[in-house]
This record gives C-alpha cells, structure tokens and sequence, in this order.
C-alpha cells in the first residue's frame, strides 16, 4: 500500500480553495457588497445621500465628488482613515461615523484558527481597501 503525504494533501486542498475563491470572487463586487452592508443608510446607493441624512448632526459628503474636491485625484489615504477609524484625530472632535476598522477587527477574531496562521490586520485592510476601491469607482466623471 503507497503511503500517503499529508502536507501534498493539505496542499491540494489550499489550493482548491484559493481556485473556488479566485472564481467566486470574479462574481462578486466585496467593495459593492461592504458599501451596501454598512455606507447605504447614511449615504445612499448612490453615495448621495441616504435615509438617515435627517437623523444626523452633519451631513455626510457626497461620496461621488471625493475625486473633484480633491483637484481631480481619488484621496485614497484620506478615504482609507476616514473608514478605518481606529486612529483618532483629537483636533476632529467626535465621530458620528462607525468606527469601521473596529468593527471588522471584532469580526476578524471571529475567524481565528488556532492550528492556521491567520493574519486578521490582513483582513481588516481588505475589506477597508475593497471598499475604497468601490468608492472609487463611484466617482463622477
């Protein structure tokens, strides 16, 4: 009987899934999806405005118009810790904003493997990035 090598078969599986979840991943927009799962409300599917503009003490920005108020570049690092959150900036006060990067923090630790190296500050930044990506693609033009 031919013996079996677990690291071939473990390395097989890994790359099934990277396979499964390059192709998935083709069918679905994460920016898309983060941006609807928790921008929407208060700024609308079209990054204008959404339904709890009303209930807020500032208005949101217009998420369209980054890129021109900006002298025509898409404000990246400025988008990026504005979403994050995780480093105040005492001279901005309180944030009315969520405090995202927090938020996926918790929800990386919910994906803790502990006989698997896992990098949870590399999922935090992917999604932060998929969705700044989003953003900027919802840039006027």
């Amino acid at each position: 009987m031919k013996k079996v090598n677990a690291r071939k078969i473990f390395a097989a599986i890994v790359l099934a899934g990277v396979a499964s979840a390059s192709w998935s991943a083709d069918k679905e927009d994460i920016g898309k999806r983060e941006y609807d799962n928790n921008c929407v409300a208060c700024h609308g599917a079209d990054g204008k405005g959404g339904i709890y503009v009303d209930f807020l003490k500032t208005t949101p920005p217009d998420l369209t118009q980054l890129t021109k108020a900006n002298g025509g570049v898409f404000p990246l690092e400025r988008v990026y810790g504005a979403i994050d959150g995780r480093q105040q900036v005492k001279s901005h006060g309180t944030r009315e904003m969520p405090i995202w990067g927090r938020d996926y923090q918790i929800r990386a630790g919910e994906h803790y493997y502990s006989d698997v190296i896992y990098d949870s500050d590399a999922f935090i930044r992917g999604r932060i990035l998929a969705l700044v990506d989003y953003l900027n693609r919802l840039q006027a033009r």
